[in-house]
């Protein structure tokens, strides 16, 4: 199964360090794969480097596609931590 929704970044910071690594955690214990696509540029959402790399700011939006087995688990996941600013 495949997902596509797009998120908005409230963090006054936008993705840094912080959110990037309880992304990362966050898809640990999931099977589906997971991308980030911001200003035409589409990462692996598992990897650190990759979202910093976005250099996504406040207000941007991100488009997220999950696939896989536990996609909507996974899609739930991520866009409660983006709404919950990350727990920031």
């Amino acid at each position: 199964m495949k997902l596509m929704r797009k998120v908005r970044i409230k963090n006054a910071l936008g993705l840094h360090a912080r959110p990037a690594t309880v992304i990362a955690k966050l898809l640990q214990g999931t099977s589906s794969s997971v991308s980030f696509t911001y200003r035409k540029e589409t990462i692996n959402a598992r990897s650190i480097m990759s979202i910093l790399m976005l250099a996504a700011t406040k207000n941007s939006l991100i488009t997220v596609v999950v696939e896989g087995e536990d996609a909507h688990e996974t899609m739930g996941k991520i866009v409660d931590a983006f709404e919950n600013q990350f727990g920031e």
